[in-house]
């Protein structure tokens, strides 16, 4: 009993002394700040060291075919991506949706060594990955295993490259979940606002705003998937980048050897998609009667990011709705009240337009308020200009936060894959920060008038009827969407 007491005794004695000793500290502590300044905004900090950006290794090998290397020996791990040069915009109008369904069936349909299945055992056994997919404007494929091995997994990605079996089963799978997809099209109001707005910008005859209906994914066939393949899967339209735990000189001449002898395709010649050159100003609205919001959005064309106001388009967004400080977030959302998500910029596309778009969710009774309140902050980037106070602000938020795009290899050879592909120079990454540090506020003010203007803006509404009614009768022209689905043709 003694040996215990004595022990509990000591344990006391030891956290008091601790317990003394942190708060010595802490005084000794405050008393050393509180000694040098007053004021939070009085503390001095030395200055960051230089951001250094590590720049991709670039070879062209001789079929034409572009890779670009960054190693990385943390861990024993290497990634390879490809951009291919191809993108649903290219379609037929009669086949759309053939750009998709090429894009999953490269990888599920196997190779003309490999079933899909046989495929999915092998990378499952090396604990590797390989995906593909086909979007708007670009292709990709990926792959990521050991460093070890690699060499074994990069044959079956160039034989998944090269010669894709698109196993009739599995396309009629892949066509199959697309047309579930069709079916579901119209359950989701966001979808919604999203297709629909994006039809009132580009307009109706740019594939930028086609998507499939039940008879385009029945018409494509396992010839016009392997007809498409052959068309754009060439080495000289491909782009690789690897990331990882490898020697450059070693790598390339493993590239040469397995990916050299691929032949040399015809030189691109694609065309840029249509897209119209104005907006219909005006009031759309999509009738939804499940809902209990409103989803509305509002806007016109952006701009390319080669634009001469990117830059300060930048800061602009950023003064919208980059924050929770920011204008919208601040004057909608916290002031009013009238909405928990809204949003608003100038989109900045890299090789067409992208889509000015002011946007938000509001109850069905204040529609109205939503609409107003967003053109009424559209109208105060002009009336009421951003203060050098924000332009300030938006510049630090901006260039505090660059470091967190580019704080891996992988996330800076993204980058790097994405301005070759495009077209932009390799110094855009580091241009960056001085593009935003130069620019002025009368640069900001004229770029936001320039790019946001409410007389221009297309209104999309998505609601219920009864709920929306009162708001939209402020307007004497609306015009009525019809998102009804296309029935598949009879016998199918």
């Amino acid at each position: 009993m003694m040996t215990m007491r004595w022990s509990v005794r000591v344990m006391i004695q030891q956290s008091l002394s601790v317990c003394f000793a942190l708060t010595f500290f802490l005084v000794m502590m405050t008393s050393s700040v509180s000694a040098q300044v007053e004021q939070v905004n009085e503390l001095q900090f030395p200055p960051l060291p230089d951001l250094v950006i590590p720049q991709p290794e670039r070879v062209v090998l001789d079929n034409g075919m572009t890779v670009l290397l960054m190693e990385d020996h943390e861990l024993p791990l290497i990634s390879l991506s490809a951009f291919i040069r191809t993108g649903s915009r290219l379609e037929p109008k009669d086949k759309i949706g053939i750009a998709s369904l090429t894009g999953t069936v490269l990888r599920t349909g196997g190779t003309t060594k490999q079933s899909g299945d046989e495929l999915d055992e092998f990378l499952e056994g090396k604990a590797a990955l390989i995906e593909t997919s086909i979007g708007g404007t670009a292709g990709t494929a990926s792959l990521s295993c050991l460093k070890e091995d690699f060499p074994a997994v990069l044959d079956v990605f160039n034989d998944m490259l090269r010669t894709p079996a698109f196993a009739p089963e599995k396309l009629k799978i892949a066509k199959n979940q697309m047309m579930a997809g069709i079916a579901r099209q119209n359950d989701d109001p966001g979808g919604i606002l999203s297709r629909e707005f994006k039809k009132l910008v580009y307009g109706k005859k740019s594939p930028y705003t086609w998507f499939p209906t039940y008879s385009t994914i029945l018409s494509i066939t396992q010839e016009d998937v392997v007809n498409w393949h052959h068309t754009y899967f060439h080495p000289n339209r491909m782009i690789l980048g690897l990331v990882g735990d490898f020697q450059k000189d070693q790598t390339i001449a493993l590239l040469n050897k397995v990916l050299g002898d691929w032949p040399k395709g015809p030189e691109p010649k694609d065309s840029l998609a249509f897209i119209q050159e104005s907006v219909t100003a005006g009031v759309f609205y999509v009738e939804k009667n499940d809902m209990t919001q409103a989803k509305i959005a509002m806007g016109h064309q952006g701009i390319r990011r080669d634009h001469p106001d990117y830059y300060s388009l930048v800061i602009v967004n950023q003064i919208l709705s980059g924050s929770f400080g920011a204008r919208l977030f601040s004057n909608i959302r916290s002031k009013q009240g009238l909405a928990y998500d809204v949003h608003g910029g100038v989109g900045l596309g890299w090789d067409h337009p992208g889509m000015a778009i002011l946007s938000m969710s509001t109850k069905t009774q204040t529609t109205r308020k939503g609409i107003d309140a967003l053109i009424s902050e559209s109208h105060k980037m002009v009336s009421n200009p951003p203060t050098e106070e924000e332009v300030a602000n938006a510049k630090a938020s901006i260039l505090n936060s660059f470091v967190f795009s580019v704080d891996s290899p992988s996330k800076v050879l993204g980058k790097y894959l994405t301005y070759e592909y495009y077209g932009y120079p390799s110094t855009w990454l580091k241009t960056f920060r001085a593009g935003i540090e130069k620019v002025t506020v009368a640069q900001v003010r004229q770029a936001a008038e320039r790019h946001l203007r409410p007389q221009d803006f297309a209104i999309l509404v998505v609601g219920p009827r009864e709920g929306t009614k009162p708001a939209l009768t402020q307007y004497k022209d609306i015009q009525e969407l019809d998102i009804r689905i296309p029935e598949p043709p009879k016998g199918t």
